[in-house]
């Protein structure tokens, strides 16, 4: 098994050194074993749980779902289920934000094309001015 230093692995994952410790603190990554001089030495099963971390949070979910993600890594067909419902819970989330953000890009789209047809002032400013709060 591979051994890395705490500067190694910030090389090959784009993680901060203080993202690293961080996730040992709140426990997504278990205590890492130090040499004699008390460095830190990450093997590549830390490695593993690191890259699996950036994954889930690429997806979307929270430090705190990966957490319950992780442990159920431990025994999957056990939590299949469980994993099953925190992803559609996630799936309806992007699908919220999704529609928010086509509302939003049709609304850009207007305001652009209205500024595009207007022969004096500028309609993107005055439309933001008009919106109310919501």
């Amino acid at each position: 098994m591979n051994l890395y230093k705490i500067g190694d692995v910030t090389k090959l994952t784009g993680l901060s050194a203080d993202t690293l410790r961080y996730y040992e603190k709140i426990q997504l990554l278990p205590r890492v074993s130090r040499n004699a001089s008390g460095v830190r030495q990450y093997d590549d099963r830390d490695l593993s749980r690191l890259k699996f971390i950036q994954r889930a949070q690429k997806m979307n979910f929270s430090l705190s779902e990966i957490a319950d993600l992780l442990k159920m890594r431990e025994d999957p067909q056990q939590a299949r289920d469980e994993v099953r419902q925190l992803t559609a819970e996630k799936l309806a989330e992007v699908d919220e934000h999704l529609t928010a953000l086509t509302t939003l890009r049709n609304e850009l789209q207007l305001l652009l094309n209205l500024c595009r047809g207007s022969k004096d002032g500028c309609p993107i400013i005055e439309r933001i001015d008009d919106e109310p709060d919501r």
